[in-house]
């Protein structure tokens, strides 16, 4: 079964799309279907944008497709700077992963140099007339102003951000760690979130 998730950034299927292959499902990103649309993330939380983009792409290609945003919110900062929904998108202009760490490192060191922080994820699974949803949260990690020199393509803060049970920045973290902090707990969920729902209906 061939499955749409419908963004270009490979650091979000990473860790679902070699499970999910071995449950007969075949994630697509947009860089193998090589359509790309111009879509307005307007929504007021991450499951509004998750929706909005499954539902374009599902109804243009008529296959199931998954949508996923994140928001991020930064303690002791300003209402006003809180990312929220415009984790890329700063005054209007999307950055692009070198800029989002010189942002975030700026805003950081100006509040203190190590602020604690979550994201909250929403993931839309969306087939024809049937949608199905699910958010979770991270949120025992601090953002801090000095930047690991590793990089997570697609997902830039993780040269920022430091697990608060491990003292470890993202980027160097295992499989054992993820184990340890629970994130690879999170990753099964989100997994069999997608097989359930795709169980659900006959495609």
């Amino acid at each position: 079964m061939k499955v749409l998730f419908a963004t270009s950034n490979e650091a979000k299927v990473r860790n679902y799309k070699d499970k999910l292959l071995k449950e007969g499902i075949e994630l697509l990103t947009l860089k193998d279907i090589d359509i790309h649309l111009t879509i307005e993330e307007n929504g007021k939380n991450a499951i509004e944008n998750a929706y909005i983009k499954a539902k374009a792409y599902c109804d243009l290609l008529g296959i199931p497709t998954i949508g996923m945003d994140n928001n991020l919110f930064i303690e002791g900062i300003p209402d006003e700077l809180q990312p929220g929904v415009f984790v890329r998108r700063i005054n209007g202009r999307e950055l692009n992963d070198d800029e989002m760490i010189e942002h975030y490192t700026n805003l950081v060191s100006k509040y203190g140099g190590k602020l604690k922080a979550r994201w909250i994820y929403g993931m839309v699974l969306m087939n024809y007339n049937k949608t199905y949803e699910y958010s979770w949260s991270y949120d025992d990690f601090y953002l801090v102003s000095r930047v690991n020199e590793k990089r997570n393509p697609g997902y830039p803060l993780d040269s920022i951000s430091i697990d608060g049970k491990l003292n470890k920045y993202f980027v160097d973290m295992t499989e054992e760690d993820r184990t340890k902090n629970k994130k690879q707990e999170k990753d099964d969920e989100v997994i069999a979130f997608i097989i359930n729902s795709l169980n659900k209906n006959s495609f």
